[in-house]
């Protein structure tokens, strides 16, 4: 039972990488928009995906960390397969290169941690693990949404 909930909360195991595992683990959200990226109604799918991901996972952020033996332990990048989508959300289908930029994006934000995403970090159990990196996932919506809108429309950020 143990391997599956690692399999879960490692995100097919992609957590369990002996470097940089948040990095490695926000690979698998890329994976995912770009799975959702041809769908229609785009946003609306990615937040679904978000939502389901943070139930079936806020369970196991007390499991992680005594199995890990540490708070938010690296193993679990579910948190950042969460926010990285929630920084593509915005956009119907991205391309490539929106992908590639929410990437950078968002892992900066993710390591930074703006206000509230460190304070997040403090609150207890699943929501502690999941939440800053929520807030590091809007963060990097706002910071790719508004020079793709207003500053670089013409630059290929959809399919």
């Amino acid at each position: 039972m143990n391997r599956i909930k690692l399999a879960i909360v490692s995100f097919g195991f992609l957590g369990c990488s002996p470097v940089v595992p948040g990095t490695v683990g926000t690979l698998g959200g890329v994976l995912v928009a770009w799975l959702l990226a041809p769908l229609p109604y785009f946003p609306v799918w990615v937040a679904l995906a978000c939502l389901a991901l943070y139930a079936i996972t806020l369970p196991l952020g007390p499991w992680a960390e005594a199995y890990a033996g540490k708070k938010d332990p690296g193993i679990f990048v579910v948190d950042e397969v969460i926010g990285y989508l929630i920084t593509v959300a915005w956009i119907g289908g991205p391309s490539l290169f929106a992908l590639a930029v929410a990437f950078f994006v968002f892992r900066f934000f993710d390591i930074v941690k703006p206000p509230p995403a460190r304070q997040l970090e403090h609150v207890g159990g699943g929501h502690g693990i999941l939440l800053d990196d929520v807030a590091a996932g809007f963060w990097g919506l706002i910071a790719v949404m508004i020079p793709a809108r207003l500053l670089l429309p013409d630059l290929p950020w959809t399919l």
